[in-house]
């Protein structure tokens, strides 16, 4: 007797999912700060390219305007791992009993964020800025971090204010909402090119910052413990896509259709702001000034003993 087409149908269906878990992927959810930088595309670029998806990876990407969202998102378990949050932002979540841990350095070094005003402003360096607004993202972040060093380090009275994303920043900035923005390529490259802005201040101009771990990739213990061999793979497509973009041209082409730049800009972005060795996920340094910032800043109450900071890497590059 032939087997009816709804029971045929059936059958099939049931086979689908009798197999499915063998091939499918597994998922993980990602908070990722300031869409469109070159260092936060990792994940993204990796994706497109099939390089997680080699590695039995499907990564689903919540874009947030800084740190402070992105490390609420892990702490409340909605995301498994946050990448690009300042050091001394994790820092001060561990402190405060976070259930978070980094598992990777995003960036070390300064050469990416830098702070400017519109041409016509009379504030020519940060000297001039005393009663003045200087923006960052959010809290926790290294724009953050960074703003505060460059507040104490000009000696003069400047209101740090949280204004999110970088492209609404530029608008909060150009219509007199801020006197002084902050960014990251792609964002405002062009508008300092054309004249429409002045960079008064880098995170470079922070000596402690130049060879500092300034950001952290980090994860919720839970994910870092019940889904270790999905960060195992997580990390090792990271640094394989790291390789890709710094030696395809593929990888320009699309990176600047992702952040809606030409392949020029996007070559110059990277090979300007963005040292290949600067995002090598296995470097570390600088955390000693990273928490003495952090004191000074009142993120944390008291350095980290050996003990802390043993807890506090025990996941790192593994």
């Amino acid at each position: 007797m032939p087997v009816k087409p709804v029971r045929l149908a059936a059958a099939l269906i049931a086979l689908a999912f009798a197999v499915a878990p063998a091939t499918a992927e597994d998922v993980l959810k990602l908070g990722v700060p300031q869409r469109g930088n070159w260092d936060t595309s990792t994940p993204d670029l990796g994706q497109k390219a099939g390089i997680f998806a080699k590695h039995g990876l499907k990564l689903e990407m919540l874009y947030t305007a800084g740190a402070g969202e992105t490390t609420q998102g892990v702490i409340a378990g909605s995301l498994d791992m946050g990448l690009a949050t300042g050091t001394s932002g994790i820092m001060a979540a561990f402190s405060k009993g976070a259930p978070i841990r980094p598992f990777s350095s995003s960036m070390t070094g300064a050469d990416d964020i830098f702070w400017y005003v519109p041409a016509n402003s009379p504030i020519k360096t940060l000297k001039d800025a005393a009663g003045k607004t200087m923006a960052y993202s959010s809290n926790g972040s290294s724009s953050n971090l960074g703003a505060l060093a460059l507040i104490r380090q000009a000696g003069v009275d400047i209101k740090a204010v949280a204004a999110g994303a970088a492209p609404a920043t530029f608008t909060q900035v150009m219509s007199g909402q801020l006197d002084i923005g902050w960014s990251a390529p792609p964002y405002v490259v062009e508008d300092v090119k054309a004249g429409r802005v002045r960079v008064i201040a880098k995170e470079s101009d922070l000596e402690a910052f130049r060879n500092q771990t300034v950001r952290m990739n980090f994860a919720h213990i839970d994910v870092l413990t019940k889904k270790a061999d999905q960060m195992k793979r997580f990390l090792a497509a990271y640094d394989e896509t790291l390789e890709w973009m710094y030696s395809d041209p593929a990888a320009l082409k699309t990176y600047a259709e992702f952040a809606g730049i030409s392949e020029a800009q996007a070559k110059l972005i990277r090979d300007d702001y963005f040292p290949k060795n600067n995002l090598a996920t296995k470097r570390i340094s600088g955390l000693e000034n990273a928490m003495a910032d952090a004191l000074s800043l009142k993120f944390i109450n008291a350095p980290f003993t050996k003990e802390q900071m043993d807890e506090f890497l025990k996941y790192y590059a593994k």
